[in-house]
């Protein structure tokens, strides 16, 4: 028989994620500000974001779910199991005032990460964060507590070219690989810079292009003998803020 924890102190500063299932509540209780970093996979231990492994129908009151209720919703009656099916799952119990706070953190968050990967094409010069923030409100992103802010700003790039000219600060390759493989690479090229057939009819080529290609340059070059890949520069950009003209 599981016992209700006495250890009150141990469940102050709590925070609730709540699940329901087959029309029954579930509750766990987790250490504040670990839940969204378990699930951005930044805190792996698990002992770090549960306050205790126990599934409980009312975590304030110390209701302990009963075993016949687990089995018959999680197919276990293995606390441990349910506590981490709630936890990826369940809903994350905040006070308003905490909410907000996640919110604009998170805003912030995204801003920063497009402010970063991105410039305006013309320039080629990076955007202030402020400016994003302010692009971001005009076209009223609302921000899901349940992504990554990295899925996030990849999401509202595309959506920010409605208000300001943006794209994704481009990178810079070199590629030596079989003239047969023209065809393919140029499809993924936005600016050819260099272009000269070597020995064997291998070719090589200097060109731009969005980091979203990387991984299937990479793959296509790996796959063809003699073929290599070198990154000469991450992010092509000028230096300093395009500002508001």
């Amino acid at each position: 028989m599981i016992k209700t924890p006495t250890n009150q102190q141990r469940l102050t500063n709590v925070a609730i994620v709540r699940m329901k299932k087959c029309g029954q509540r579930f509750e766990i209780a987790c250490y504040k500000n670990k839940v969204i970093s378990y699930r951005e996979k930044i805190e792996k231990d698990i002992d770090e974001v549960l306050q205790t492994p126990v599934v409980f129908v009312n975590v304030s009151k110390g209701q302990v779910a009963k075993k016949e209720d687990l089995i018959k919703c999680f197919q276990t009656d293995d606390h441990m199991k349910c506590c981490l099916e709630i936890l990826n799952r369940g809903e994350l119990q905040v006070s308003e005032k905490e909410r907000q706070h996640q919110l604009e953190s998170t805003f912030k968050d995204i801003a920063t990460i497009i402010a970063d990967k991105c410039v305006n094409p013309e320039t080629k010069r990076p955007y202030p964060v402020g400016m994003i923030e302010k692009s971001m409100r005009q076209i009223h992103v609302s921000v899901k507590q349940n992504r990554t802010s990295k899925q996030q700003a990849l999401e509202i790039i595309p959506q920010l070219k409605k208000v300001i000219q943006i794209e994704r600060a481009q990178m810079k390759l070199r590629v030596l690989t079989n003239k047969k493989n023209k065809p393919k690479m140029k499809e993924f090229i936005s600016t050819l810079e260099e272009e000269n057939v070597l020995d064997d009819g291998i070719i090589e080529m200097i060109f731009t292009t969005d980091p979203g290609n990387y991984r299937s340059i990479d793959q296509l070059v790996s796959s063809t003998p003699k073929s290599e890949l070198h990154v000469l520069m991450l992010q092509e950009t000028v230096d300093g803020d395009t500002g508001i003209d």
